[in-house]
């Protein structure tokens, strides 16, 4: 799938790349990062939508001396873009997230091999370090988890290592659910099922642990679902939404019955741990 890649220089770039953010997350936009001046934004092209994209950045322009840019990547071009800058990156003291072609570190229990292409999740963004690093504080042994945008398979390869019975991915990107087999195979996984296709591809099944690392609309979308799926007693991770969002998603998990029992931040994005 190609994606839409917005540049945007600022100066000064705070607070306002931070508004832009929060803003540009609520109309589909998946991928952020920032360098020095330079904020640049990605969402795919299939979810694009100019006229709202222009609004926000004109609200913003009338604030803060501005320049900006679109550019369309091509599937292969994107996928050209992670191999270039995808790095190592060590979760806490237990896990490391590698490609392939990074050297082997003996001294980290867990060595996650991705390969990186396209699929979101590679431990680089701060919602997939929340998730991963609050994963390490459950007991997934025996256990059978739901993980829903599962992108690379990342986490859902790490509920397996960390002893979950059984795993469901799912994910609407069909790169991506390619992908994630791919990676499971390159992390000797076999009790995970990836499949391709949203909510509706779960079933009648029920979990002990739910992760959804999306964005805050389908969050907030499928939280009920989400509840319906879990056993009483059940885990639900969720990210993909900013500081900001904290009532609006908390309020809405509470009144569906759900209990805070963790929330984490890392610069601005959010991670909440509930329970059913």
């Amino acid at each position: 799938m190609d994606y839409i890649e917005l540049e945007i220089e600022l100066d000064p770039i705070q607070p306002y790349g931070d508004i832009l953010v929060a803003q540009l997350n609520e109309i589909n936009f998946e991928t952020f990062t920032f360098d020095k001046n330079l904020l640049k934004c990605y969402v795919q092209l299939d979810s694009f939508n100019k006229d709202q994209c222009l609004d926000i950045i004109s609200s913003v322009s009338s604030q803060v001396k501005l320049q900006y840019f679109f550019k369309t990547i091509k599937q292969e071009n994107w996928n050209a873009k992670w191999e270039k800058s995808f790095e190592p990156v060590q979760i806490n003291s237990q896990c490391l997230i590698r490609a392939d072609f990074h050297n082997s570190n003996s001294d980290i229990k867990h060595e996650i091999i991705i390969t990186p292409k396209m699929s979101f999740g590679t431990g680089h963004h701060e919602t997939t370090f929340l998730v991963i690093n609050e994963l390490f504080n459950i007991n997934l042994k025996c256990m059978k988890v739901l993980d829903m945008g599962s992108g690379t398979g990342v986490l859902a390869i790490i509920c397996s290592k960390l002893g979950a019975d059984t795993v469901l991915g799912i994910d609407i990107d069909e790169w991506a659910y390619k992908n994630s087999i791919e990676n499971s195979m390159l992390n000797n996984v076999e009790n995970i099922e990836f499949v391709l296709g949203d909510v509706d591809k779960i079933g009648n099944k029920k979990f002990d642990v739910v992760i959804a690392n999306i964005n805050r609309n389908i969050i907030l979308r499928d939280l009920h679902l989400y509840f319906k799926k879990l056993i009483k007693g059940g885990k639900l991770i969720i990210s993909g939404f900013l500081e900001e969002d904290l009532k609006l998603v908390l309020n809405t998990a509470k009144n569906i019955g759900f209990q805070l029992i963790n929330k984490k931040n890392k610069n601005k994005w959010l991670m909440f741990h509930l329970e059913k």
